[in-house]
């Protein structure tokens, strides 16, 4: 079995952090923007492996573990809050949130605005099942 040279784990681990960066960046909504930061950590796992098997040591596989443990606190926490954050502005989009920001700080705007909401088309009326039946007038006993 030919082992690969260090150099191509390193550019797999670079790709990697780049297109989480580049994902976080671009992107407005939380959820998505979570999975590249998650995506960022691959990257560098994938460094910090290759660097252990080159080195011939444990250091960078214990270093995962910690990575690992990390990114599993994290993604709980930011799943909760965003859950959190969902519920008051029914919205994952990151600039409808200016009152998070700290007191005196100004609101920032985008560039770009927000399309408009679109509005929820009304619920179907089904028809009754059947043939309604004839109402036939109420004899009344005297």
């Amino acid at each position: 079995m030919v082992a690969l040279p260090l150099h191509h784990y390193l550019i797999v681990g670079a790709i990697l952090f780049a297109l989480g960066l580049i994902g976080f960046l671009a992107r407005r909504n939380l959820i998505i923007m979570f999975l590249c930061v998650e995506m960022m950590l691959q990257g560098v796992s994938i460094n910090l492996a290759a660097f252990a098997r080159y080195r011939g040591n444990l250091q960078g596989q214990a270093f995962i573990l910690f990575i690992v443990t990390v990114a599993a606190c994290e993604a709980a926490i930011a799943l909760a809050l965003i859950l959190m954050l969902y519920r008051r502005q029914h919205s994952l989009d990151v600039s409808k949130w200016q009152e998070l920001r700290e007191p005196g700080e100004e609101a920032t705007e985008d560039t770009e605005p927000l399309p408009p909401a679109p509005r929820e088309p009304p619920l179907p009326h089904l028809t009754p099942a059947g043939v309604e039946p004839e109402h036939q007038p109420e004899e009344s006993h005297v």
